[in-house]
């Protein structure tokens, strides 16, 4: 089937989300969308899925014009969506998420499951996933899920699907393998809307680039552009694809240091190790490995969000562990979690409200247990000007913000305060590359000011381009710390559990 958008208009307020865009996806292509966050990109591919009613244009497949009154219809007409924040209800089975919505019931109404599970396995063998129908959705790793949503999509049939920044959350392992599945699909025959802002990706799978600024479409381009290119295209100016950054001045003896940290889960299994490490000021050590071996637990323990069965971490002397998370906050740590809309906002609060959430003490902005509102708002949007986040204002709800510019309300919250020490996991999981070169200076910033940085990412190239060592985590332990400067080759080997300990580390 052939996708069509023909001046397709959708406002909110005074904002112009899409202003007249026009779109062709052809069968058995995967035609990339590119652009910022904030750029509109998931806003068109709402009103396509009939999540969102445009104020002006037409949707045509085939030639003929539709007309969605919700995602139901879009799915009739063959259109599915993976959406960047899965669609799953985390109690329910793999094969009740696939077949919610659209029960098929046997005798006296009774649901029949047995043919969910038998199209959940045939959808799987099909693209060789390895998918338990009757596993729980909250007990499957991120990568797992999102296999769920396409099978979800492909289980209606569906011949145009649309991809929402489908690598957000997943390993460079499982980015590969999600990039051999569209692949596939493409070769079949589905019409496929890659929407991303990563650009080696979309220089690896696309077979035609267009790209979205400020609501508008700026350019087509060729998956034979280079990355400045596209990047140029994307943010309207060139842009630093590489992070500049002097040799550390270290300050020896008055960091982080991490002792014999290990954690145990519910069950009772050990997912930190005897993890031992230090962070002087005015340096990053990264914290690398493949997600699942330790590394969000290591940061949680820090900040008194996970509890710990031993271990000592000291920052300047003084103990963090057995601190609640505020003491935590006040001993000077800032901290950018790994999953913003769990842990670091509150969706309902303003930006305003979000950007003093870890200050709800501070004389400057509360009097009397009275929130002073004016002083709140000129300090926000301060910091909306100074991290450039696209928002209409301070009272915008933070929930209603694109991810990357939910991410800059995060990053501007904790670098707003005097730091002793900041913690950094996965900073720019689902940021466009403006932003992304943005939050890197400031880390940098950061560290050259003197502040020890933790850095937890999954990225190699994030973390080799910001990090001055790197501990590389395997099934909870740090099986290594090698320079900053050590190869992609050293680095995946570690990451499968291969001890390498590099001179200079």
């Amino acid at each position: 089937m052939t996708l069509e958008l023909r001046g397709i208009t959708k406002r909110f307020g005074s904002l112009v989300a899409n202003d007249r865009i026009n779109l062709e996806v052809r069968p058995g292509e995967i035609h990339a969308l590119l652009g910022e966050n904030g750029a509109g990109k998931s806003t068109l591919m709402n009103v396509l899925y009939g999540l969102y009613d445009a104020e002006e244009g037409e949707i045509l497949i085939d030639g003929v014009p539709q007309r969605f009154r919700g995602p139901g219809d879009a799915m009739a007409a063959g259109i599915g969506m993976v959406h960047q924040h899965f669609m799953l209800i985390p109690v329910f089975t793999v094969a009740e998420n696939v077949m919610l919505g659209h029960e098929e019931t046997r005798f006296a109404g009774a649901l029949d499951l047995p043919a969910a599970r038998k199209h959940v396995r045939a959808v799987a063998d099909r693209f060789g996933f390895h998918v338990d129908p009757d596993a729980l959705v909250e007990d499957l790793p991120v990568g797992v899920q999102q296999r769920v949503e396409i099978i979800k999509a492909l289980s209606r049939d569906a011949k145009i699907l649309i991809f929402d920044e489908p690598t957000a959350v997943l390993t460079p392992q499982e980015t590969d393998e999600l990039m051999g599945i569209m692949r596939q699909l493409r070769d079949e025959g589905t019409a496929i809307v890659f929407i991303t802002h990563k650009l080696r990706e979309v220089r690896e799978v696309a077979d035609r680039i267009t790209v979205i600024r400020h609501g508008k479409i700026v350019a087509e381009a060729q998956p034979d552009s280079t990355n400045s290119e596209l990047a140029s295209l994307m943010v309207g100016r060139a842009v630093e694809l590489t992070v500049q950054k002097d040799p550390p001045r270290i300050v020896e003896g008055s960091g982080l240091a991490v002792t014999g940290l290990s954690v145990t889960d519910s069950t009772g299994h050990v997912v930190v190790d005897d993890v031992s490490f230090e962070v002087q000021p005015g340096e990053v050590l990264a914290i690398a490995g493949v997600q699942g071996n330790g590394q969000t637990e290591v940061t949680e323990a820090l900040i008194g969000l996970q509890s710990v069965s031993r271990g000592s971490a000291k920052l300047e002397g003084n103990e963090l562990l057995g601190r609640s998370v505020k003491q935590v906050i006040d001993a000077g740590v800032g901290f950018v979690p790994e999953d913003r809309t769990v842990d670091g906002l509150v969706g309902e609060f303003t930006v305003a409200e979000n950007l003093m959430l870890n200050r709800s003490g501070d004389a400057a902005f509360v009097s009397g247990g009275t929130v002073r509102r004016a002083t709140l708002r000129e300090f926000a949007q301060e910091k909306i000007d100074e991290f450039d986040i696209r928002t209409q204002g301070p009272d915008t709800a933070a929930g209603r913000l694109s991810g990357g510019n939910q991410q800059k309300v995060v990053i501007a919250r904790e670098l707003s305060r005097d730091l002793r020490l900041l913690i950094v996991s996965q900073p720019t999981r689902g940021v466009d590359v403006g932003s992304i070169e943005f939050i890197h200076k400031r880390i940098i910033a950061a560290r050259d000011a003197g502040v020890p940085v933790v850095l937890v990412s999954t990225e190699l190239d994030e973390v080799s381009a910001l990090a001055d060592r790197i501990a590389v985590m395997y099934r909870g332990s740090i099986i290594g710390v090698v320079p900053g400067d050590a190869s992609r080759e050293t680095l995946g080997l570690m990451m499968a559990g291969e001890r390498i300990e590099e001179a200079a580390a």
